[in-house]
């Protein structure tokens, strides 16, 4: 994954999508389809947990833990 800030509530889904690519998955174990619609891309975290009646808080936090643990893992592998 590419670094990038914290996510908010206001960062674009195509803005998380681009800086880790992985996250697609786990807004489709949520139910969140939409990211493979063009439009959602130009949604920010918020509107795209509006319109699916999910937490912004709650996934705003996870994605995060996520991508920290993700990060954590990467830098703790062995150089090849």
């Amino acid at each position: 994954m590419s670094q990038m800030a914290q996510i908010s509530k206001d960062t674009l889904i195509g803005d998380i999508l681009k800086a880790d690519p992985d996250s697609a998955s786990f807004f489709m174990a949520i139910g969140m389809y939409c990211v493979a619609c063009p439009a959602s891309l130009g949604e920010t975290l918020e509107q795209a947990c509006m319109v699916h009646g999910v937490d912004a808080d709650e996934i705003t936090e996870k994605l995060n833990e996520q991508i920290a643990s993700r990060d954590s893992a990467e830098h703790s592998e062995p150089e090849k």
